[in-house]
Parts: structure tokens; sequence; C-alpha cells
């Protein structure tokens, strides 16, 4: 086995350059000032954001082996079609089984941002509940597909997410759609399938890879904006009355200022 072929891109180039225009119209939107209190929401600057949804982009190609199951006729090197999706089966020689692993852009590191974003607010108790719930609704909707692994829609993630993160917190809806989104996806969809992938003949099963990556990026660009803008534009009408309508009356103080002092 060849531990080069563990690493590949979880979707073939087009659907993955649709992922990949997504994050530079973010990148513009972000630039041009437009979303900046999405990511204020979300504890984190825009700046960091970005570098992290870069990282979990170019870190969907790695993914980390942890444990093999032998005794299975391997598929290899072919396209998987699901719900509209299509997800690469890698090319692989001499291999000995499906080997279970870690995507590092889908698992290793939305699990390290969740984390964060939970001491941070200190949303335990919501994150563990909007973890859950879209736990539970995933783990419904995954199915396990030959040569693939474990597949999902994907915006059952980023819809479930958003309404959860809404109803158990206007405040903290951005942090806990993003929670909720990463490792309720993680759990429902790949770890509580683990006993569902004897048989499928996936050369590699990744978790956080092919057949869930697609759910959990859409999670982070969609879902965390999503659940930010209603506070948002609350917020930023908010701070922008009391300014612009104290502008005439200070025009007013101005002129008649000026008035007096003329001879």
């Amino acid at each position: 086995m060849h531990l080069s072929q563990l690493h590949y891109l979880p979707l073939p180039a087009p659907f993955f350059s649709i992922l990949g225009l997504s994050f530079l119209v973010l990148v513009a939107l972000i630039q041009a000032g437009m979303l900046q209190y999405a990511y204020v929401r979300l504890g984190i600057s825009a700046r960091t954001a970005l570098l992290l949804l870069l990282g979990s982009l170019l870190g969907s190609y790695l993914n980390l082996p942890l444990v093999e199951l032998p005794g299975q006729e391997i598929l290899s090197d072919r396209v998987v079609d699901y719900v509209g999706m299509r997800y690469l089966v890698p090319v692989v020689v001499d291999w000995p089984g499906t080997i279970i692993a870690v995507n590092v852009g889908g698992a290793l590191i939305p699990t390290l941002i969740s984390v964060y974003l939970l001491s941070k607010n200190r949303l335990w108790g919501r994150g563990l509940l909007a973890t859950a719930v879209v736990a539970a609704v995933c783990h419904w909707l995954a199915r396990p597909v030959p040569g693939l692994g474990i597949a999902l829609p994907v915006f059952v993630p980023a819809v479930s997410t958003d309404l959860v993160a809404l109803l158990l917190s206007r405040q903290y809806a951005a942090p806990l759609a993003y929670v909720g989104g990463s490792l309720g996806t993680l759990a429902g969809a790949d770890l509580l399938n683990l006993g569902n992938l004897q048989g499928l003949g996936a050369p590699v099963a990744s978790i956080g890879g092919a057949g869930t990556f697609d759910g959990i990026f859409v999670t982070a660009v969609l879902a965390v904006l999503i659940a930010s803008i209603p506070r948002g534009l609350r917020g930023s009408q908010t701070n922008q009355l009391p300014a612009s309508a104290g502008i005439p009356e200070a025009r007013a103080h101005s002129a008649r200022e000026a008035g007096r002092n003329q001879p």
C-alpha cells in the first residue's frame, strides 16, 4: 500500500471548483466590507475565518489513516453519483482493505474550530444540543454508498443547523450553526455509521472526507452567514439610525451659531 494513494480530492474538479469559487466570492465580499458583521458574530476575525476556510478547502486533499478493515473486495478508480453530486473513488494498487481515515479539512480543522468557539462563547450546553439534533437528522438521511462509504445530501447540514441555531439562540446563532453543522455532521453521518462500512468496498472511508466534506464546507460558508444575517442587519440599522438622525440637528445648531457670530 502506498500512503500517497490516501490523498485525493473528495470531489471531481468541476464540483470542487464550485466550492473554490464560493470561497473567492466570500473573500471579495469581506474585502468590500459587506460581510464583516458575520464573522464578528462568529467570534473570530474575518482574516482568521478566511484562513481557516482556505485550510479546510486545501486540507480536504489530506487523509490521516486510523484503522484498516481487511478482507474485502475493493472498488477503485470510478466516480459515484449521489443526490446530484459526484464523488471520486481513488485509484489504488495492492490495497489491503478499507482504510478508515480522518480528513484534515473536513474533520480535523472543523473540530478544532468548534471546540474553540464552544470554549470562547461558553456554549457547551447549547452546543451539545445543537450537535445532537443535527447528528440525528444527518444519521437519518445518510446512506452507505458502495465504493464511497457514507454519503449525505449536500444541503442537509446547512439547513438543519441554521434552523436549530436560530431556535436555540439569536445572539449566538453563528457559532452554534458552525458547531452544530460541523460536529453534528461528523457524528451523525460518519461516526455513527462506522459499523456500516464493512462490505462497501470503499478503499478509503474518510471521516469528514468524500460524502460529507461538501456538506461541512457549505455549512461553514452558508449556515454561519445565514444565521448571522438577521441579527447583523438589525444591529446595523440600529447603529445607523441615531447617527443619521443627529446630522440635521447638528447642522441646524451650527447654522444658528454662525448667525449669532455675524456682525
